[in-house]
């Protein structure tokens, strides 16, 4: 079949691999007919993430056609439509019980090397290196799925790949993120950032009641989305982001923050942006967190800070002394898809978001490594890319 592997740091190609088998009697074989190029893969692509080997298939973002199955599908079989959640989960485990999805105790196979880095291994993820499982990624023409009688969650008739293959990653992240922002009806929501999972967690913030969002960019076409999504927009590169929040909300601050940027965060020409890009640069740091910086110090006293974008190592520069004092709440992590697929599902069901809005480029499978580089390079106005093998 063919793939988009990774040969090193920005470096990426289509090339032809062995076809998926099943090796486990809860498996399945999908063929892909939609996939995604994610703002994380884009940390894989720059060679950020560590553990991720020459020859790896990326790809987290995906859904097709069910064409193979174990032993033990469960309700799975031959023919069914569905999306694949990015996170793997057994769906037995104590984290898998308590609705902690993204948490599985099983499904990553290199869980003791992760531990070594991160104290206990969350779950294994699609096409995202070793350190969480080293997977085969969807961005591919066929995928195994492994515990496919737990993850893949079947279509609805009557919806397009376009309105559901979103339901992957980056709208229940989207929306996990405002979940955990503790929005109470009428009140203001700050989000740094408005690529796809920062334009999906204002419309969340909406749904959950909020009266304002805020989002906070500098790139004119993901700020004009956010605008279409009801927010108020900053450019960072226009006007002090603190200084306009604190204006817009009486002096206060926004009642949450989320951060949607994480650990390539630009920053502009602020001294901590610098420093970072300095430290970054000499590989004396892994993660440039400009924008959680600005989110605790912008946040209003007893507030919450909820991060979605990834982070992937060593933070630095934190003003964790201005977030005991303010006694800020922080709520973090990978999604747990599975929960919230049935929900979300019926948001599209009943018309209240179409998540098809955020595709601003479809590509062929084999143009892959033109994709990664438009989107990396915001070049023709790309917020995202669809691929189709």
């Amino acid at each position: 079949m063919r793939a988009l592997v990774w040969h090193g740091k920005e470096d990426v190609r289509v090339d032809t691999v062995p076809d998926p088998k099943i090796l486990n009697p809860r498996d399945a074989v999908v063929k892909i007919t939609s996939t995604a190029i994610c703002g994380s893969d884009l940390h894989l692509y720059g060679g950020y993430i560590p553990s991720l080997k020459s020859g790896d298939i990326l790809g987290h973002e995906f859904m097709g056609e069910v064409v193979e199955v174990g032993k033990e599908p469960g309700r799975l079989k031959v023919g069914d439509r569905v999306v694949i959640p990015f996170t793997i989960a057994c769906g037995h485990c104590y984290f898998c019980d308590h609705d902690l999805w993204s948490l599985c105790d099983n499904s990553n196979p290199n869980a003791e090397m992760t531990a070594k880095v991160m104290g206990q291994s969350p779950s294994g993820l699609f096409g995202y290196t070793h350190l969480f499982g080293g997977y085969a990624g969807g961005q591919a023409e066929y995928v195994r799925v492994p515990y496919a009688d737990v993850g893949p969650y079947k279509v609805p008739d009557g919806f397009s790949d376009d309105q559901v293959l979103f339901l992957t990653d980056i709208f229940p992240t989207g929306y996990m993120a405002a979940e955990n922002a503790d929005i109470e009806p009428g009140d203001t929501v700050a989000v740094w950032g408005c690529g796809p999972v920062a334009q999906f967690a204002i419309r969340s913030a909406y749904l959950l009641g909020a009266e304002r969002v805020i989002a906070i960019d500098r790139v004119p076409e993901r700020l004009a989305m956010a605008r279409d999504g009801r927010a108020i927009t900053i450019n960072f590169d226009e006007e002090d982001v603190h200084d306009r929040l604190m204006e817009l909300t009486g002096g206060r601050g926004p009642d949450s923050c989320i951060d949607a940027v994480g650990m390539e965060a630009h920053g502009g020409g602020s001294v901590d942006a610098i420093y970072d890009r300095v430290k970054f640069a000499a590989f004396m740091t892994t993660d440039r967190a400009h924008a959680l910086r600005q989110a605790i110090m912008a946040c209003r006293k007893g507030g919450t800070v909820s991060l979605a974008g990834v982070y992937g190592g060593v933070v630095d520069k934190i003003p964790m002394g201005a977030a005991f004092n303010k006694s800020l709440k922080f709520k973090m992590g990978q999604t747990h898809v599975h929960r919230y697929l049935p929900r979300l599902m019926k948001h599209i069901q009943d018309g209240d978001l179409d998540p098809s809005f955020v595709i601003t480029h479809k590509l062929p499978l084999d143009q892959a490594p033109e994709g990664y580089r438009i989107f990396r390079e915001k070049k023709d106005n790309c917020i995202k890319v669809v691929l189709k093998p």
